[in-house]
This record gives C-alpha cells, structure tokens and sequence, in this order.
C-alpha cells in the first residue's frame, strides 16, 4: 500500500473505490478489485501488518543469530559431529587439566583453582557467542605471567604475602585484573576495533614471545632447582635479576631430589612429544596426553616414595570454596582498590590476547572453510572474560593456537568441543583434585618450561629472515621488544615497542605518495619517469608534474610541502638536503589527482595554504583529472575561487596548453 488508511472504508459504495485512489494516488490493480467485489480491507490491512511483522521477525532472527552464534549451531547441531566433538573435547581437557594448573601456581601465584576455573567457565560461555568452531579459550602462559607480576608487585607491599590475607589480596587483584580485560575486549568489540592485529608488526610480537619465554624459562628454574625459598627472602625484580640469582644460588643451594625428580620430568616430557611427532600417522599414538601421563606417572611415584619428605614441595590440599562465596560480584571495595594498580597489565593482557585467538582462529576458519569476525571475537573474549570475573581468582582466558590446533586435528568441528572439554575440566576440579594431593610441583614448572620450546621454536628462522631481507627496523623492534622486557619487565617492553611501532606506522602514512610523470616522446601521454625510462622528465622547461597516488588526510598531507620541495629540487633521487639541488625551481606545478577519491576538511585547509604559498612564488598551478568528491570539497573549501576556473583542466596535456600570458 501506498499510504496506510487512517479509517475503513464501506467497500459496497463506489465512492470509497474513489477515496481510496484519491488518498494513495495510485491504487494497485489487484487492491481496487478487492474494494469493488466488497472484501474486508480491515482484513488484508491485517494481512499486510502480518507479513510486515512477518519479515521483521525474520530480520531480527537473522541478527540474533549472527551475533549469538549459539543461537544458529545448536538447533541444527548434527549427531554426526557429535562423536568427533567430544573425543577432541576429552583430549583437550587431558592437557588442559595440568596446563591450567602449573599456570595458576607458578607463573600467576594463585591457587590451582584459579587456573581450573579459568579453563571452564569462559569456554562455556564462548561457545555460544564465539564465531570460531575450534577455539579453545583457557589461561595463557604469557598471559598468566603478567597477572603473577601484578600480583607479586601488589603482594610485595603487603606485610603477610604469604598468609591468608595475602592470599585474599592476590584473589581481588587476579579478578579485577580479569574484568577489566573482558571489559576492554568487549567495548574494542562493540565499537568495532577489531583491525588492531593489523596494527601490531610480526616483529614485535616475535620479540615479545622471545622475552615471555626466557621469562617463564628463568622463573620455573627456581622451583625446579628448590629455590623457592630463598627465592622468597632474596626478592629479585627484574628477569636479569633472577638469572644472576640463579647464578649464585644454584650450584650451593638447589635441592638435589627436587632437581632430579623436575629435570626427569622434562625429560621424559620431551621424548613423548619427540615419540609423536615421529609417530603421528598412527591416530592412537598422537592423541595420547604426554602431559597427563606424566602428571599421574609423578604424583604416583612422589606417594610412594615419599620425596615430599626429602623437600620436595607437593600441591597438597586444595579446598574448593577457600575464600567465601562461590560467585561474587566483581565490582567490590574489596577489588577496586586495585583497579588503578592494574589497568595498563588489564589493557596489555587484552591486546595479546586477543593477537593470540585471533591468529588460532583465523589459521582454523582457513583451515575448515569458514570465516570468522575478528569485532564478534573480541565481543565473545570479553564476554567471557566478564563472567569468569564473578568467580573470584579466576585468570583471564583467551585462545590458544596449539590447542586449537590439535581441537581440530583430533576431530573437533563445532563448539560442542569446547563445552564437552569445560564440562571435563569442571568435573575434574570438583572431584578429581584430591588425587593431585601428592603432585609435586617442581613437575608442574617442567611442564610450563615445555612450552619454552613451542614459544622459541620460530625464532631463529625469523630472525634469520629479517638479516636476510636487511630489515633492520624489524630487527631493531624485535630486540627492543626482547631487552626491554628481559632488563626491566614485561609491561614495559611490550609498553614501549607498541609505542614505536605505532610510531612507525604513523611516519609511513604520514609520507604522501608521489611521483613525478614525464611525457613519452612523440605522443601526450605522461608517465612516472621511475617506471618508465623513456618519459622525459623535462619536456616542458620549469614544469613539475606530480602525481598523488592516495586519498588526502590529515596525516599524510602535514607533509606534503616539504616533500613538494624535495621533489622540485631534487626529484626522485634520493639526496641528502644539504647537497645542491638538481632541478631548478619550477614555474609550473600540476597535480594529477586520478587517484584522489576523498580529501577531507584538514587536507584541503592544508592545500589551500600550499597553493596559497605556490602563487606568492608566482608559480602557476594546474590541477587535472580531478574526481567529483574531491572536487566538491575543493569548492567548498575555497580553491577553485583562489585559482580560478582555467586552474582545473580534464588532463595534463591540456594544461600544458594553456598559454603563459592567460594565466595573468
């Protein structure tokens, strides 16, 4: 209908026929015909409402869906997929299990429950806004690392670090820690900040991931040697510290049976993996826990031989509900006292975190024919996140590209995999944790120093790339990001190598592209003299013809005089400014804008001032090949009257033809 009827109409009387036209104008055909064979229109204004509602509905179901993924795979959720999602599901968790623990107890210094609650909760609640099918989101060891930093800052002011009130302490730190991560990766998400993986370079984050694992490496050696101890009345800061305490200590103090039982541990750790990867055709061997195995192998092994009473530390007792309620709400005096405290660990943990599941989820959309939103991502991370924070302690969760990885490789294809594997794991923390209780924990930081291996294997052959390629800046980022973070802390290496390499990116795209076009002999075309040898780039004596290869901003046109006159004196060689100019100045300037689409309100603000300054010099200026949106703005923005009408010419030719004496 053309207008919505305010009033029905008397369908017998021909005259309504007649009011129903005058008021929509044009009737339909098949409308007019319901009028006069005396139809209800009350019902098909009824019939239209419904399909209107109709269509709305399906529209807001097709948004629900799109954003709540959950939503769309479990109504259609295939029994096929089932047997597969829920071998991957067990086999995950068979890792995750110990993983999540050693993190919780020797890299964040929290109680194994913290590591265990994190490896639940968040993947029960990804599962249903997450866009990725394998993604297994559980605590990181980088990320980790950096919680136990804030947690041992905290602690270090605190007059009973040890006790129970410095274990409450650590409790708030570690869940205001996690809320502010979900809140920041869910406002990135919902104001669509998802491109910042694109910001952060390779090299950066190869060098951060080379810091993280001398770190880890550094920091589980002390419990592997028994150092713990003095560890703790010594009270090194820095990495480097660490290491010269190592140094000291480790010859005249270390714990011999400790040292034995750890580095065995390792041992038989690496000739597992090294064992399946040999032998990875055979699906039994491959999805056999090496991690698992030897968690059961040494708890079993410490209660026979009682090592705990040769000094060898175990997990012990772990009580399930140790500090309160269950679930609180994380926004508490209790917590926020520590909220200024932490919110740049808060913010550094989001960004790596999410450069982390982005890239897992990225390698398995590719890898099984889907894609994946990189916004929804941060949206479903810091959802998840959000609720982990109402179980006190419980460690930031994001995802995994080695677990992932094996998620699908193992036969995960939904994520029904990851709810099977958070069930499992929530399982094992309420009935399966007493058996740890001989558990020793020198084994839980060997298997921690297990994953230095994945961390450091990319290395060499990426920095033997970036010699090869004489990538020097991403070199010098790399190590920037490595000893920073090894002399000082972590916060502080990532902290001033985002900074560089944002600086970085604001330096390249503050260069306006240009290029100066040369005429082919004999015809009127031009082209950039650097493509092409045969343009001559001084076919017109004292005439400079620039072409502009990008859209105008306010960042890359700030620029654009100073790199206007490097090109009229010097051209596109490259010359050291205080060599003598190559070219005279130009008494013609012409800017071909082909490749302008958009100039905004700062670059033709700035451009009026260029020209401005060009006509003081009494240099003419032409501007050809100019697009209707950047032309509009040109108008606006008072060129075209500083110039005049001839200024603006179809092509470069036809301002090459314009004579001298018109132009003044």
């Amino acid at each position: 209908m053309a207008q919505r009827l305010t009033r029905p109409l008397d369908p017998s009387s021909s005259s309504s026929a007649a009011s129903l036209m005058e008021i929509d104008g044009v009737v339909g055909e098949a409308s007019l015909i319901d009028v006069e064979r005396g139809r209800d229109y009350g019902a098909v204004q009824d019939s239209d409402q419904a399909s209107f509602h109709k269509t709305r509905g399906g529209k807001y179901s097709k948004r629900i869906k799109y954003y709540v993924p959950g939503t769309a795979w479990i109504p259609n959720y295939s029994p096929s997929f089932l047997g597969g999602d829920i071998l991957a599901g067990l086999t995950v968790a068979s890792m995750l299990i110990p993983q999540s623990v050693s993190y919780a107890t020797s890299l964040a210094n929290m109680s194994p429950l913290s590591g265990l609650f994190s490896a639940s909760f968040p993947g029960l609640v990804y599962a249903f806004l997450g866009t990725c099918r394998q993604l297994n989101v559980a605590p990181e060891a980088a990320l980790s690392l950096l919680v136990g930093q804030a947690v041992t800052e905290i602690l270090l002011d605190h007059p009973d670090p040890h006790g129970e009130e410095g274990a409450m302490v650590a409790v708030a730190v570690c869940t205001i820690i996690t809320m502010q991560v979900g809140l920041f990766s869910f406002l990135l998400g919902v104001f669509r900040l998802g491109f910042i993986d694109v910001v952060l370079s390779r090299a950066l984050l190869r060098g951060f991931i080379s810091a993280i694992a001398v770190v880890i490496l550094t920091e589980q050696l002390v419990p592997m040697l028994g150092l713990s101890a003095i560890l703790h009345q010594v009270h090194p800061e820095s990495t480097w510290d660490k290491v010269l305490f190592l140094l000291e200590y480790a010859f005249t103090h270390a714990n011999i049976r400790t040292t034995i039982v750890s580095f065995s541990a390792l041992g038989v750790l690496i000739g597992l993996r090294a064992f399946k990867s040999k032998f990875q055709r055979y699906w039994w061997i491959y999805r056999v826990p090496e991690v698992l195995v030897v968690v059961i192998l040494s708890t079993i092994l410490c209660e026979q031989f009682r090592w705990d009473e040769e000094g060898v530390e175990i997990l012990g007792s772990v009580p399930i509900k140790s500090m309160g309620a269950f679930v609180q709400f994380p926004i508490r005096a209790a917590n926020l006292k520590f909220l200024r405290r932490t919110t740049s660990t808060s913010m550094l943990i989001c960004v790596v975190g999410f450069l982390d599941s982005i890239v897992a989820a990225k390698q398995n959309a590719s890898r099984f024919g889907y894609s994946v939103s990189p916004n929804r991502e941060l949206v479903a991370l810091g959802a998840s996140n959000l609720a982990a924070s109402f179980v006190p302690g419980t460690l930031p969760a994001f995802g995994s590209i080695t677990r992932s990885r094996i998620n699908g490789d193992v036969g995960g294809r939904t994520q029904m995999a990851s709810i099977v594997c958070s069930v499992v794991v929530l399982l094992a923390t309420f009935f399966l944790l007493p058996w740890l209780y001989f558990l020793p924990k020198c084994v839980l930081s060997a298997i921690i120093c297990l994953v230095v291996f994945s961390l450091l294997r990319e290395v060499p052959h990426d920095v033997g790339y970036y010699w090869k390629m004489s990538a020097w800046v991403e070199l010098s980022l790399m190590c920037l990001t490595f000893f920073f973070s090894i002399v000082w802390n972590i916060e502080v290496g990532i902290m001033l190598s985002m900074i560089a390499s944002l600086l970085l990116v604001v330096h390249r795209s503050s260069k306006t592209r240009m290029t100066i076009l040369g005429r082919i002999p004999g015809t009127d075309r031009w082209k950039p003299i650097n493509e092409n040898p045969e343009a001559e780039e001084e076919a017109v004596p004292g005439a400079l013809i620039i072409r502009i290869r990008e859209n105008l901003d306010f960042a890359n046109t700030a620029q654009l005089k100073e790199r206007l006159r490097r090109l009229e004196l010097y051209g596109i060689h490259k010359t050291h400014p205080s060599e003598e100019p190559r070219r005279q100045q130009a008494t013609t300037l012409v800017f071909h804008m082909a490749d302008v689409d958009t100039c905004d309100a700062s670059a033709v603000e700035m451009f009026h001032e260029l020209c401005e300054e060009y006509k003081s010099r009494h240099v003419r200026l032409f501007i050809t090949h100019l697009r209707p949106r950047a032309q509009e703005q040109f108008l606006k923005g008072g060129i075209y009257d500083l110039l005049g009408g001839e200024a603006f010419q179809l092509n470069v030719a036809d301002a090459m033809r314009v004579p001298v004496d018109d132009r003044h």
